[in-house]
Protein backbone atom coordinates (compact mmCIF):
# COMPACT_ATOMS: atom_id res chain seq x y z
CA UNK A 1 0.00 0.00 0.00
CA UNK A 2 1.39 3.41 -0.95
CA UNK A 3 1.87 6.03 1.74
CA UNK A 4 -0.05 9.25 1.09
CA UNK A 5 2.11 12.32 1.56
CA UNK A 6 0.48 15.65 2.47
CA UNK A 7 0.72 18.43 -0.09
CA UNK A 8 3.44 20.77 1.20
CA UNK A 9 1.68 23.71 -0.45
CA UNK A 10 -1.59 23.12 1.42
CA UNK A 11 -1.88 25.86 4.05
CA UNK A 12 -4.27 24.64 6.76
CA UNK A 13 -5.26 27.65 8.89
CA UNK A 14 -7.96 26.12 11.10
CA UNK A 15 -8.97 22.69 12.36
CA UNK A 16 -11.78 22.76 14.90
CA UNK A 17 -13.73 19.54 15.27
CA UNK A 18 -15.43 18.83 11.93
CA UNK A 19 -14.41 22.22 10.50
CA UNK A 20 -11.24 22.55 8.45
CA UNK A 21 -10.17 25.71 6.66
CA UNK A 22 -7.29 26.36 4.29
CA UNK A 23 -5.78 29.43 2.69
CA UNK A 24 -6.51 28.78 -0.99
CA UNK A 25 -3.84 30.03 -3.40
CA UNK A 26 -4.83 31.94 -6.53
CA UNK A 27 -5.11 29.72 -9.59
CA UNK A 28 -6.22 26.58 -7.76
CA UNK A 29 -9.65 25.18 -8.68
CA UNK A 30 -11.84 24.64 -5.62
CA UNK A 31 -13.56 21.50 -6.90
CA UNK A 32 -13.80 19.42 -10.07
CA UNK A 33 -10.40 20.07 -11.62
CA UNK A 34 -9.72 18.59 -15.09
CA UNK A 35 -7.51 15.53 -15.58
CA UNK A 36 -3.93 16.14 -14.60
CA UNK A 37 -4.78 18.90 -12.15
CA UNK A 38 -5.63 18.46 -8.47
CA UNK A 39 -8.42 20.57 -7.01
CA UNK A 40 -8.24 22.14 -3.57
CA UNK A 41 -10.87 19.68 -2.33
CA UNK A 42 -8.72 16.73 -3.42
CA UNK A 43 -5.70 18.24 -1.70
CA UNK A 44 -7.68 18.52 1.53
CA UNK A 45 -8.86 14.91 1.19
CA UNK A 46 -5.25 13.77 0.80
CA UNK A 47 -4.35 15.73 3.91
CA UNK A 48 -7.13 14.06 5.92
CA UNK A 49 -6.21 10.59 4.64
CA UNK A 50 -2.64 11.07 5.77
CA UNK A 51 -3.41 12.71 9.12
CA UNK A 52 -6.08 10.23 10.18
CA UNK A 53 -4.59 7.18 8.46
CA UNK A 54 -7.57 6.61 6.17
CA UNK A 55 -6.26 5.08 2.93
CA UNK A 56 -9.68 4.91 1.25
CA UNK A 57 -12.08 7.64 0.28
CA UNK A 58 -12.87 10.25 2.92
CA UNK A 59 -15.94 12.45 3.21
CA UNK A 60 -15.45 16.16 2.61
CA UNK A 61 -18.28 18.67 2.75
CA UNK A 62 -17.88 21.71 0.49
CA UNK A 63 -20.30 24.42 1.70
CA UNK A 64 -18.87 27.19 -0.51
CA UNK A 65 -16.33 27.74 -3.30
CA UNK A 66 -13.97 30.52 -4.28
CA UNK A 67 -13.42 31.42 -7.93
CA UNK A 68 -10.19 30.00 -9.36
CA UNK A 69 -8.24 33.31 -9.50
CA UNK A 70 -9.30 34.30 -5.96
CA UNK A 71 -7.27 33.40 -2.87
CA UNK A 72 -8.20 33.14 0.79
CA UNK A 73 -10.31 31.32 3.37
CA UNK A 74 -11.93 28.13 2.09
CA UNK A 75 -13.98 26.16 4.62
CA UNK A 76 -14.68 22.42 4.46
CA UNK A 77 -16.34 19.96 6.84
CA UNK A 78 -15.52 16.38 7.75
CA UNK A 79 -19.07 15.00 8.10
CA UNK A 80 -22.40 15.42 6.35
CA UNK A 81 -24.30 16.81 9.35
CA UNK A 82 -21.83 19.66 9.77
CA UNK A 83 -21.79 20.22 6.01
CA UNK A 84 -25.57 20.67 6.00
CA UNK A 85 -25.44 23.09 8.93
CA UNK A 86 -22.68 25.24 7.48
CA UNK A 87 -24.26 25.20 4.00
CA UNK A 88 -27.51 26.38 5.59
CA UNK A 89 -25.67 29.33 7.15
CA UNK A 90 -24.32 30.33 3.74
CA UNK A 91 -27.76 29.96 2.13
CA UNK A 92 -29.38 32.14 4.80
CA UNK A 93 -26.59 34.76 4.60
CA UNK A 94 -25.60 34.13 8.20
CA UNK A 95 -21.90 33.92 7.32
CA UNK A 96 -19.99 37.21 7.38
CA UNK A 97 -17.66 37.31 4.37
CA UNK A 98 -14.91 39.93 4.43
CA UNK A 99 -12.63 40.32 1.42
CA UNK A 100 -9.63 42.46 0.67
CA UNK A 101 -8.70 43.61 -2.81
CA UNK A 102 -6.21 45.74 -4.69
CA UNK A 103 -7.93 48.06 -7.16
CA UNK A 104 -6.20 49.62 -10.16
CA UNK A 105 -7.62 53.01 -9.23
CA UNK A 106 -8.75 54.72 -6.03
CA UNK A 107 -12.56 54.91 -5.66
CA UNK A 108 -14.07 58.40 -5.66
CA UNK A 109 -15.34 57.79 -2.12
CA UNK A 110 -13.03 56.20 0.44
CA UNK A 111 -15.88 54.21 1.94
CA UNK A 112 -19.42 53.46 0.93
CA UNK A 113 -22.02 50.98 -0.23
CA UNK A 114 -22.33 49.66 -3.79
CA UNK A 115 -25.75 48.48 -4.94
CA UNK A 116 -26.41 47.04 -8.39
CA UNK A 117 -28.34 44.40 -10.28
CA UNK A 118 -26.14 41.69 -11.76
CA UNK A 119 -27.03 39.55 -14.76
CA UNK A 120 -25.18 36.33 -15.56
CA UNK A 121 -24.61 36.02 -19.30
CA UNK A 122 -25.90 32.64 -20.53
CA UNK A 123 -23.21 30.11 -21.48
CA UNK A 124 -20.45 32.49 -20.39
CA UNK A 125 -18.42 32.72 -17.20
CA UNK A 126 -19.03 36.43 -16.78
CA UNK A 127 -21.64 38.88 -15.56
CA UNK A 128 -22.88 42.38 -16.38
CA UNK A 129 -24.55 45.23 -14.53
CA UNK A 130 -28.14 45.59 -15.75
CA UNK A 131 -31.24 47.59 -14.88
CA UNK A 132 -33.32 46.41 -11.95
CA UNK A 133 -36.23 45.20 -14.07
CA UNK A 134 -34.02 43.00 -16.29
CA UNK A 135 -35.26 39.40 -16.32
CA UNK A 136 -32.79 37.22 -14.47
CA UNK A 137 -30.88 40.09 -12.86
CA UNK A 138 -30.20 39.72 -9.12
CA UNK A 139 -29.60 42.35 -6.48
CA UNK A 140 -25.96 42.77 -5.39
CA UNK A 141 -24.84 44.83 -2.42
CA UNK A 142 -21.51 45.32 -0.67
CA UNK A 143 -19.88 47.74 1.75
CA UNK A 144 -16.25 48.81 1.45
CA UNK A 145 -13.58 51.07 2.90
CA UNK A 146 -10.17 52.02 1.58
CA UNK A 147 -7.42 50.79 3.91
CA UNK A 148 -4.40 52.16 2.05
CA UNK A 149 -3.41 54.02 -1.11
CA UNK A 150 -0.16 53.77 -3.08
CA UNK A 151 0.76 55.12 -6.52
CA UNK A 152 -2.85 55.54 -7.59
CA UNK A 153 -3.97 52.11 -6.43
CA UNK A 154 -6.15 51.24 -3.46
CA UNK A 155 -6.24 48.35 -1.02
CA UNK A 156 -9.83 47.98 0.12
CA UNK A 157 -11.74 45.90 2.65
CA UNK A 158 -15.13 44.62 1.53
CA UNK A 159 -18.07 43.15 3.42
CA UNK A 160 -20.46 41.24 1.17
CA UNK A 161 -24.17 41.54 1.89
CA UNK A 162 -24.98 39.29 -1.07
CA UNK A 163 -22.86 36.63 -2.74
CA UNK A 164 -23.39 36.89 -6.47
CA UNK A 165 -21.08 35.47 -9.11
CA UNK A 166 -18.12 37.81 -9.68
CA UNK A 167 -19.92 40.44 -7.60
CA UNK A 168 -16.93 42.31 -6.21
CA UNK A 169 -15.14 42.16 -9.54
CA UNK A 170 -17.95 43.63 -11.65
CA UNK A 171 -19.17 46.19 -9.12
CA UNK A 172 -15.78 47.87 -8.83
CA UNK A 173 -14.91 47.42 -12.51
CA UNK A 174 -18.15 49.12 -13.54
CA UNK A 175 -17.00 52.17 -11.57
CA UNK A 176 -13.60 52.34 -13.25
CA UNK A 177 -11.73 50.52 -10.47
CA UNK A 178 -11.13 46.93 -11.63
CA UNK A 179 -9.35 44.43 -9.41
CA UNK A 180 -5.67 44.15 -10.36
CA UNK A 181 -5.05 41.23 -12.70
CA UNK A 182 -8.74 40.84 -13.58
CA UNK A 183 -8.45 41.17 -17.36
CA UNK A 184 -11.94 39.70 -17.79
CA UNK A 185 -13.35 42.92 -16.36
CA UNK A 186 -10.93 45.41 -17.84
CA UNK A 187 -7.81 45.37 -15.63
CA UNK A 188 -4.55 46.41 -17.29
CA UNK A 189 -2.11 45.55 -14.47
CA UNK A 190 -1.15 42.01 -13.48
CA UNK A 191 0.15 40.23 -10.40
CA UNK A 192 2.82 38.45 -12.44
CA UNK A 193 0.71 35.29 -12.38
CA UNK A 194 -1.90 35.05 -15.17
CA UNK A 195 -4.05 32.79 -12.98
CA UNK A 196 -4.25 35.31 -10.12
CA UNK A 197 -6.22 38.46 -9.41
CA UNK A 198 -5.89 40.83 -6.47
CA UNK A 199 -8.93 39.55 -4.59
CA UNK A 200 -8.61 37.65 -1.30
CA UNK A 201 -11.21 36.11 1.01
CA UNK A 202 -9.64 37.54 4.14
CA UNK A 203 -12.04 36.47 6.87
CA UNK A 204 -15.09 34.24 7.31
CA UNK A 205 -17.20 34.46 10.47
CA UNK A 206 -19.74 31.72 11.10
CA UNK A 207 -21.31 29.57 13.83
CA UNK A 208 -19.52 26.35 14.75
CA UNK A 209 -21.78 23.51 13.53
CA UNK A 210 -21.42 21.48 16.75
CA UNK A 211 -20.76 23.89 19.63
CA UNK A 212 -22.99 26.63 18.21
CA UNK A 213 -20.36 29.20 19.13
CA UNK A 214 -19.19 32.08 16.93
CA UNK A 215 -15.93 31.43 15.12
CA UNK A 216 -13.85 33.62 12.84
CA UNK A 217 -11.18 32.38 10.42
CA UNK A 218 -8.62 34.72 8.86
CA UNK A 219 -6.21 34.02 5.99
CA UNK A 220 -3.04 36.14 5.67
CA UNK A 221 -2.82 38.29 2.54
CA UNK A 222 -0.74 36.94 -0.38
CA UNK A 223 2.92 37.91 -0.27
CA UNK A 224 2.70 38.77 -3.98
CA UNK A 225 0.74 41.86 -3.00
CA UNK A 226 3.88 43.43 -1.53
CA UNK A 227 5.06 44.29 -5.04
CA UNK A 228 2.49 47.10 -5.12
CA UNK A 229 4.03 48.85 -2.11
CA UNK A 230 1.43 48.07 0.54
CA UNK A 231 2.65 47.25 4.06
CA UNK A 232 0.74 44.02 4.62
CA UNK A 233 1.98 43.69 8.21
CA UNK A 234 0.08 46.82 9.22
CA UNK A 235 -3.22 45.86 7.62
Amino acid sequence: MSIIQPNPKLNVICEDGPVIAVNKPSGVISQGAPAGMQSLAEQVKDYLRQKYNKPGNVYLGIPHRLDRPVSGVSVFTRNSKSAARVSDQFAKRQVTKTYRAILEHIPSQLEGTLEDWIYRIPDQSRVEIRKQNTTGAKEARLRYRVLSEHQGRALVEIDLDTGRMHQIRIQFASRGCPVIGDEKYGAKSTLGNPAAIGLHAWRLSLTHPIRKEAMSITAPLPQAWKQFGFDLNRL
